[in-house]
């Protein structure tokens, strides 16, 4: 097939029951899908393409669309089918039984088994996800008593995992490719093997990752289009410039910088979907490496909470996308979250105060502390932030160096060996359940060289261990509801991570791609049933 290559240099919570598995229908469509076509979306370049091994946001959006997971969602959280047609919990949440569908096989013609499932689960899922270390870390084994057939066994109730079963949190890998090789390293995270509606065909570092249709699908008919060509598009102005010709027809996860939003989104032919993220609960906060001796003190830390001015930020940094984070647990997660946590007002002379407590006095010059910012390298709006964060922290003695890099730069300073930084402006999602998505950055057991988005601050408190690990293995839902509220006070007290803003992704589409939310992964879904209308 031929591609236009003219872009290319620019909580179901403590339930242990599910409804019946079901499955969308066209019926519930605007109008008869279209077949085929290429759609442009728009994508950061990420370092692979597994989302198994990694939950960095740009992998998260296209991994979905080269892999299935065990069921997808729908916008209400619902399962749907996809690799499995059954998932059962037991009524202890000890059990959890996943029947396959038959017939199912790897874009290599290998077929897909239950020995698949088995292994990615507990040798890569447990081992090396990064929020999959806290959803699997109860898990013991995995039985195979036929092909089809995998019955996870915990040691502990942990019913929140039927919250966990997409392809971004349980994408099944081939076992073939990958067992008896370092899963971190195997050439498929970058030219995968997959199962999902689409193949990899080819990959063009910093210009194109280009997708064609998986024609031995398991649903019949999709997907609907032929290809997706993925534009490697780092920068913001030409992401808005390339939408404003209409020339890509959607990209997701904040694609643009929150000004050309608000601009676009007045454009008769752009839409910002009100539905497709509900999933997230995304927020922005800052990493502080509580191992470095001038940031172990929590005074410095509340002093720097207290510096900033987050209010201001959300009116004319993030415009008005958002509003002040409290805490580790967005407000959009609104059966976990509390507001009743240790707050830190905008306040420059307490700030200084603290600061003079901790023992950091002005030289010279007026500087109190030299830091280091490393701003997550997606998208404009971290990099907006971080020059936010150093005119406001000037104020009060502290010199910030903002250190602007790729993305393998900054993983290996932020999540590598020696964690090479001092404080990160980033953002992650929380998901529906904080044991899947916040756990992962205030659990000791989750400090490990080399997985981005786990616990980069090197935080370990036995307290905070203990309530994590109560609240996952906890069946009742008004007691993990406590659990987690002690757990958004003990954070927002030792604050190893600060809060900034629970800032919620969206995307930027053409109104004639049509059927792309389907999911409350949004853009981290599928895209099987999405077609770009005539």
């Amino acid at each position: 097939m031929e591609i236009n290559r003219r872009l290319f240099t620019l909580g179901l919570g403590s339930a242990v029951a599910w409804p019946a598995l079901g499955g969308l229908t066209t019926a519930a469509y605007a109008q008869s899908p279209v077949m085929g076509g290429t759609l442009r979306i728009i994508l950061s370049e990420p370092v692979g393409l597994v989302s198994a091994v990694s939950s960095q946001g740009p992998i998260a959006q296209i991994s979905p669309k080269i892999f299935d997971g065990l069921v997808e969602y729908d916008l209400d959280m619902n399962p749907q089918p996809q690799m499995a047609t059954s998932v059962e919990m037991s009524d202890d949440a000890q059990t959890m039984t996943v029947v396959l569908r038959e017939g199912l096989t790897w874009h290599d013609g290998e077929p897909i088994t239950s020995a698949d499932v088995a292994f990615s689960a507990m040798e890569v899922w447990s081992q090396f996800h990064p929020r999959g270390r806290s959803t699997y870390a109860a898990l013991t084994e995995v039985e195979t008593p036929d092909e089809l057939t995998a019955i996870f066994k915990f040691s502990k109730p942990s019913a929140f995992v039927m919250n966990a079963l997409n392809a971004s949190e349980a994408q099944v890998v081939p076992k073939h490719i990958y067992e008896g090789t370092d899963i971190l390293t195997n050439p498929n995270n970058l030219a995968p093997v997959g199962s999902g509606p689409f193949k990899f065909v080819e990959w063009q570092q910093g210009e194109y990752i280009l997708l064609e249709k998986n024609e031995n699908y398991w649903k019949e008919d999709e997907p609907y289009l032929d290809q997706i060509v993925v534009l490697l598009i780092a920068d913001s102005a030409s992401r808005a410039i390339a939408f404003e010709a209409q020339e890509v027809e959607a990209a997701g996860a904040i694609p643009v910088s929150l000004a050309d939003a608000r601009r676009l989104e007045e454009l008769p032919f752009i839409e910002i979907p009100e539905s497709g993220y509900e999933a997230y609960g995304n927020n922005n906060f800052m990493e502080v490496n509580v191992r470095r001796e001038y940031l172990a003190d929590p005074k410095v830390r509340q002093a720097i909470l207290h510096a900033l001015d987050r209010e201001a930020m959300v009116k004319n940094v993030y415009f008005e996308f958002g509003k002040v984070a409290t805490g580790p647990v967005p407000s959009t997660i609104s059966t976990y979250y509390t507001a009743d946590v240790p707050t830190y007002e905008f306040d420059t002379e307490k700030a200084i105060s603290l600061l003079e407590e901790a023992g950091f006095t002005p030289d010279g010059s007026g500087v109190r502390l030299n830091l280091t910012l490393d701003p997550l390298p997606y998208g404009p709006i971290y990099p907006t932030v971080a020059a936010s964060i150093k005119q406001q922290l000037a104020v009060v003695g502290i010199e910030v160096t903002i250190r602007s890099a790729d993305a393998a730069t900054y993983y290996q300073r932020v999540y590598g060996e020696g964690n090479d930084f001092d404080l990160t402006i980033t953002g992650a999602s929380a998901l529906t359940d904080p044991t899947i998505g916040v756990q992962r950055f205030f659990w000791s057991k989750n400090i490990i060289a080399g997985v981005p988005f786990s616990n980069a601050s090197g935080y370990a408190d036995p307290e905070m261990d203990e309530i994590l690990e109560s609240a996952a293995a906890e069946p009742d839902p008004a007691k993990r509801i406590e659990l987690f509220h002690k757990f958004q006070v003990k954070a927002a007290t030792d604050l190893p991570i600060l809060p900034i803003n629970d800032m919620p992704y969206f995307a930027v589409k053409n109104t004639r791609l049509q059927n792309s939310e389907v999911s409350p992964y949004g853009f981290g879904g599928s895209f099987s049933t999405a077609y770009l209308a005539e």
